[in-house]
């Protein structure tokens, strides 16, 4: 019998893969919160899916994205990223991904770990929802609002409230997946 997923998933091996070992699982060590967050802002304004499958290109052109040789990124490497036909060349997002890793590390300098920032915004727990179907999915909360602005405030680009609600979902910071899918109390 197959399992039920959530429906924004169904149909493509790589979306399903993803839903089924990825989103939704909390995440609490730095490299992979950063990673994230490096793909949900350049997902801005496109489908995920599209990010998605220009993962490995973008592991590949951001040093497996080690924030702390991206945060000494210069503009020569920041060209270069552009001519990179296996990334989305935005001049404003490659810049703002070398501007958010130095952001990151003063989070780390400040807080012992970007975890702990992140995580303190749900008192280290993930936020259990109850939806029906992915479509009941908001695209922001208060709560999005709130840690937007805040890292907005601490130099952060890209990070709209939608941006950080969808990073909010893949990081388990918040679980959504529907009731009924089998990844819902697995998470």
């Amino acid at each position: 019998m197959k399992k039920h997923k959530c429906g924004w998933c169904v149909g493509d091996d790589l979306y399903e893969a993803y839903h089924d070992e990825e989103w939704g699982v909390p995440v609490y060590d730095d490299d992979t919160l950063f990673e994230f967050l490096i793909l949900e802002t350049f997902q801005a304004g496109l489908s995920w899916i599209t990010i998605l499958r220009k993962r490995e290109n973008f592991r590949a052109a951001f040093e497996n994205f080690d924030y702390r040789r991206i945060a000494q990124y210069g503009e020569d490497k920041i060209e270069a990223l552009l001519q990179d036909e296996g990334i989305v060349r935005n001049k404003l997002k490659v810049k703002a991904t070398v501007t958010n890793a130095q952001a990151f590390m003063k989070i780390q300098e400040e807080f012992g770990s970007f975890s702990k920032y992140i995580w303190g915004f749900v008192d280290g727990k993930p936020i259990k929802n109850s939806l029906k179907t992915h479509k009941d999915a908001p695209a922001n909360t208060p709560l999005s609002d709130a840690l937007s602005k805040d890292l907005k405030k601490r130099g952060f680009k890209f990070v709209g409230s939608t941006v950080v609600y969808a990073h909010m979902q893949a990081t388990g910071m918040v679980n959504d997946h529907e009731v009924g899918c089998f990844r819902y109390d697995e998470v």
